[in-house]
C-alpha cells in the first residue's frame, strides 16, 4: 500500500487492548507499513502533534475517554486525515455517532487482517480532503455535527438511521449507490438481515423530503440502486 506520494504509508493505531494491538501492529509492519502505536487520547494526541499520518486507526473506549472524541477533535481543527473507527461495539448508535464526528469508516471487532487491510487500502486511496461540516445538495443543507437537516430552512424530521442515509446519499449526490454498498456503509459489513429494509428507509426520506417542494429527490435506478437528485441545481459542499 503506497500513498499519494509513493513513499511509505504512515498509520496511527490506537488501541488500548496490548494483545490485540500487538497482532494487528505486526500484520501491518510485515505488510511494509510504518505504524506509530498509542495506548491512550493523551499518547495518540502527542504523537499525532509529532507527526503526520496517512491514516488513523482509532479504538472508541479507552482508558481516558473514546476514539470518538478525538475524531471530533481532529474534524473541529480542519484536520481530515481519513480515520478507520476500531471498536467491540456493533449497536447501530455508535456507528451513526461515529459518522457525526467525522469518522470515514468503521470496522467491528472481531475481524479479519485482510478486512482490515482492505478498508485501509481504500481510505489511504482516498486521503485526506477539506470537508467541512455542512453538506448542501440543491435546497438541502445537512449540518452532521448538529445531525440536522433542512430544506430552505425547514428542519426535516429524521430518525439517526434515516439522518446517516441521508447524509450517505448527500455526500455522494447524483451518484448511483446499490443496495450493497448502502448496507456495508450505513448498516454494517455483516448485516445479515432483509436488504429490503433500506427501501423502507428511502419511501420515509422520500416523504420527507416531499414535503417541501421543488427539493432534492431520490431516484430508484431499476436493477443499479438509488441516487439523490439536486433537482435542476448544481450541488456543493461547503
Amino acid at each position: 500500500m503506497e500513498n499519494a506520494d509513493d513513499g511509505p504509508v504512515k498509520l496511527l493505531m490506537l488501541e488500548d487492548d496490548i494483545r490485540l494491538r500487538a497482532i494487528v501492529v505486526r500484520g501491518l509492519q510485515r505488510a511494509g507499513h510504518v505504524v506509530d502505536v498509542a495506548g491512550t487520547l493523551e499518547e495518540a494526541r502527542w504523537l499525532l502533534a509529532e507527526s503526520r499520518h496517512d491514516v488513523l486507526i482509532l479504538d472508541v473506549m479507552l482508558p481516558d475517554g473514546d476514539g470518538f472524541a478525538l475524531c471530533a477533535e481532529l474534524r473541529a481543527a480542519s484536520d481530515w486525515t481519513p480515520v478507520l473507527m476500531l471498536t467491540a461495539r456493533d449497536a447501530v448508535t455508535d456507528r451513526v455517532r461515529g459518522l457525526d464526528v467525522g469518522a470515514d469508516d468503521y470496522l467491528v471487532k472481531p475481524f479479519a487482517f485482510a478486512e482490515l487491510e482492505a478498508r485501509l487500502r481504500a481510505l489511504d486511496r482516498r486521503g485526506p480532503s477539506d470537508r467541512p461540516a455542512t453538506v448542501v445538495v440543491g435546497t438541502l443543507e445537512l449540518d452532521p455535527a448538529a445531525r440536522r437537516a433542512s430544506i430552505d430552512a425547514r428542519r426535516l424530521d429524521l430518525t439517526a438511521r434515516q439522518f446517516a442515509l441521508l447524509e450517505f446519499f448527500a455526500r455522494r449526490a447524483d451518484q448511483v449507490l446499490s443496495r450493497s454498498v448502502i448496507l456495508d456503509q450505513v448498516w454494517d459489513w455483516a448485516f445479515d438481515g432483509d436488504p429490503r429494509i433500506i427501501d423502507v428507509y428511502v419511501r420515509a426520506l422520500r416523504r420527507e423530503l416531499a414535503s417541501v417542494p421543488g427539493g432534492p429527490w431520490i431516484e430508484t435506478i431499476r436493477g443499479a440502486g438509488y441516487a439523490l437528485r439536486p433537482v435542476g441545481h448544481e450541488h456543493s459542499i461547503r
